[in-house]
């Protein structure tokens, strides 16, 4: 209710992506409600059946709008330690930067929504993980080397290329390239192996003459 943010450290950069399921889920928590008092009219007469229905309609309430907080409080994070993807709080995706390969702006329906298409039998794709939201996914993330997501009940799945969605998908793509350039730059900083020759406290600026 508070809206805060989980898992977002000083310095790091979230991603909403809450946004593109929002108007479905508050329509159906509003549908809920609506049979909620529906039902509760019409079991008036039976106490314990009244009673049984009204926890499971509260429940499924409850439930909708939890989906829609755990999303809105986690959102995806892009930082110095690499990009975390999230499902709310079914699924948590951890990737280094230096395992980045590619990151492009890529608008596509996910599987479900493809599978309900015409010629399409939705078939997985071999180390694919689709984090779709309202049914699409925004941006693409081809990893050079595999990472290993484990989602709510402990099924493992190693990941080559992963599709997520967020609100802003090109500020996205930026946000994570940025990343990627700054990990280049230090490691660019390292590699050259220039050093830099100490100054002598309280001779700043003296000139040396080559020997």
């Amino acid at each position: 209710m508070a809206r805060r943010r989980v898992g977002v450290p000083a310095g790091a950069r979230a991603l909403p992506y809450a946004g593109a399921q929002a108007a479905l889920l508050y329509g159906l928590t509003f549908v809920f409600a609506v049979e909620t008092v529906g039902v509760s009219v019409l079991l008036r007469d039976t106490p314990g059946l009244h009673a049984v229905m009204l926890v499971v309609d509260v429940y499924t309430v409850l439930m909708v709008l939890g989906s829609q907080a755990a999303a809105v409080t986690r959102p995806h994070v892009v930082g110095a330690d690499g990009v975390v993807l999230r499902d709310g709080a079914r699924m948590t995706v951890r990737i280094p930067l230096e395992r980045i390969a590619s990151v492009r702006y890529d608008l596509r329906f996910g599987r479900s929504a493809r599978a309900a298409g015409a010629g399409d039998d939705g078939a997985e794709d071999d180390g694919m993980l689709e984090l779709a939201v309202g049914g699409q996914t925004s941006v693409t993330l081809e990893l050079a080397e595999p990472v290993v997501a484990v989602r709510l009940l402990g099924r493992r799945e190693t990941v080559r290329t992963v599709r997520f969605h967020a609100d802003d998908a090109r500020g996205a793509v930026r946000a994570v390239r940025e990343a990627m350039d700054a990990v280049d730059a230090v490691t660019a900083g390292v590699g050259d192996g220039e050093s830099v020759a100490p100054v002598t406290p309280g001779t700043p600026g003296t000139p040396v003459t080559p020997g």
